[in-house]
């Protein structure tokens, strides 16, 4: 009799491990299945968001090369109605003001191409006001001030210019500010105690633009860099990147040994001849 009550309490022991067993499979396949559902989403999310950060980045660009062209073309055609009015008086003058339509011609069909090509989304809904609209764009003559805020703030720069300085692209222009803007400012608010150093070099056959900072190493953006919640979504080195592309250039941005990150970008020129 005692045997029976054995099997039967071993039947009910086994059954109930089975049960349970069965509960936890089910259990863990339901976790996976979660864990993959939410890991699908947050790439969703982050596919997302940086497809709107190239998105909303395309359309400052193509806003900045729209003004650029505003400009060039404003200037062709005050200094061509110069020359039509001084034509017959004061000849050498009107051939002054044709070459510098001429100049502001080519500068024109440069700033066109990388336009065209950038194909830039609409900016629907973007702040339109007369005095963002009206603003110079910021070029590497407007650096000094830059530097100065920034030191101001908290972070001494040191700038180095190498190389022949010679009037640059005005898209190319904006773009190497830019990158340095950007890389000052991810300096600034990641790199507390820190230094930076940028250097401007004038090459040949293109401006290359190199900013060092010390400090905690933090890349907004940077995919081997965790960066924190706040840090902008890698909207910074995105944007970078996506200026970059548009003038054919490249840029690398990285840690530094010992703290701190590298950002080096290179914009190639036109032969200067």
């Amino acid at each position: 009799m005692g045997t029976v009550w054995l099997l039967i309490a071993l039947a009910v022991a086994v059954l109930a491990a089975a049960g349970f067993a069965a509960a936890f499979l089910r259990a863990r396949r339901r976790h996976q299945r979660d864990l993959g559902e939410r890991g699908w989403l947050l790439e969703r999310e982050r596919a997302i968001a940086v497809r709107a950060a190239v998105d909303e980045e395309r359309a400052r660009i193509a806003r900045e090369l729209h003004d650029i062209v505003s400009h060039n073309v404003s200037v062709m055609i005050v200094q061509a109605g110069a020359a039509r009015e001084v034509f017959s008086t004061m000849p050498d003058e009107a051939v002054a003001a044709l070459s510098e339509v001429e100049r502001a011609g080519r500068t024109t069909m440069t700033e066109l191409r990388h336009l065209l090509g950038l194909l830039a989304p609409a900016a629907d809904g973007e702040e339109d006001s007369e005095g963002t609209d009206l603003a110079p764009q910021p070029t590497l003559s407007s650096l000094s001030r830059l530097v100065d805020r920034i030191a101001f703030a908290g972070l001494p720069v040191e700038v180095r210019v190498s190389g022949e300085p010679r009037p640059l692209p005005s898209g190319v222009d904006v773009t190497a500010y830019r990158i340095v803007q950007e890389a000052l400012t991810n300096a600034l608010k990641h790199g507390a105690g820190g230094k930076a150093e940028v250097t401007i070099r004038y090459a040949e056959r293109a401006l290359r633009v190199e900013v060092l900072t010390t400090g905690p190493s933090v890349l907004t953006g940077d995919s081997p860099v965790p960066s924190s919640p706040g840090a902008g979504a890698g909207r910074g080195l995105l944007g970078l990147r996506q200026r970059v592309a548009v003038y054919g250039g490249d840029l690398d941005a990285r840690r530094r040994l010992g703290g701190g990150y590298r950002v080096r970008a290179r914009l190639p020129l036109e032969d200067p001849a």
